[in-house]
Formats: C-alpha cells, sequence, structure tokens
C-alpha cells in the first residue's frame, strides 16, 4: 500500500507544480455511497487533477484520488484515473477510466460524471464509477465541490 500511496503523492504533486500557463489544476472534496452486492456503504474522499484544452471544447485530463470507506476498519482505496469530454455551457461533461489500489482486490474503473463551475474558481460535481474485479463487482457515486487555479 505504501508503494501505491508513493505513486499517488508524486502524481499530485505534479498536477499542483503544473505552471499557471497550464489550463487546469483542481482540487475537491467528495462523498457518496459505495454499493457491492446487496450491501451500500458511505464514502468520503479528496482528488486533485489536471485538464488540458484539446479545443474549443474539448479536454482531457488526469486525477489521482483516495477515498475511505465509512465502516471500521476500512482502509482508504487510492484511484489513478483518465478523463475525456467536453464543455457544455458553464460545465463539463466527461467519461473517465483508470485503476484503484487497495488492501483488498484492486479493480480496473470506468464512469462519468459532469462537472458545473458555479462561482469564480468554485465548482461541483457529481460522479459514477463502476469497478471490476474477480469477485463483486461494485458502483460508487459521488458528489463534491471543489477550486480551480
Amino acid at each position: 500500500m505504501r508503494n501505491y500511496a508513493l505513486a499517488a503523492a508524486a502524481a499530485l504533486a505534479t498536477a499542483i507544480a503544473a505552471p499557471a500557463s497550464a489550463n487546469e489544476t483542481r482540487v475537491e472534496v467528495r462523498g457518496g455511497a459505495f454499493i457491492a452486492s446487496d450491501d451500500t456503504e458511505a464514502t468520503l474522499g479528496v482528488a486533485a487533477g489536471y485538464d488540458a484544452d484539446m479545443g474549443p471544447q474539448a479536454f482531457v485530463g488526469a486525477e489521482v484520488s483516495a477515498d475511505k470507506l465509512l465502516v471500521g476498519g476500512a482502509d482508504i482505496y487510492v484511484g489513478l484515473t483518465g478523463r475525456g469530454g467536453f464543455r457544455v455551457g458553464n460545465g463539463k461533461v466527461f467519461g473517465a477510466g483508470g485503476y484503484t489500489f487497495a488492501e483488498g482486490p484492486n479493480a480496473w474503473h470506468l464512469g462519468g460524471g459532469y462537472e458545473h463551475q458555479f462561482s469564480g474558481n468554485l465548482y461541483w460535481k457529481a460522479e459514477y464509477r463502476h469497478f471490476f474485479t474477480d469477485f463483486d463487482d461494485g458502483d460508487q457515486i459521488v458528489a463534491g465541490v471543489g477550486l480551480k487555479f
């Protein structure tokens, strides 16, 4: 798990150290639910990422995240995610995919969401992710608020 945490810290440092002329660096807090089999658990997490413009409407980006199931004994799971999408008004519609490292089974994930800028550099978002494991697949639904700089 330490190697995963070091990789996540390096990705976060890279995102934060991006030059001011870069397109968009962001940090956020989020919460929601993780659903697997017949069980639903609350989650709380943070994420940091960078989005680069691919023209006037399209973008691609990378994100590192850390989320925790809010149950006793649950570990933090770290996600490395790529995303891409389009600007729609004051928002972004995006698809995302990547890999999640956990104490239990690691998992590929795919999903998508919507991010809406509502005041200055502040935004809110809603996102869905599906996790593919060798055991029971899982789903995560989160809402969050963040800051772009």
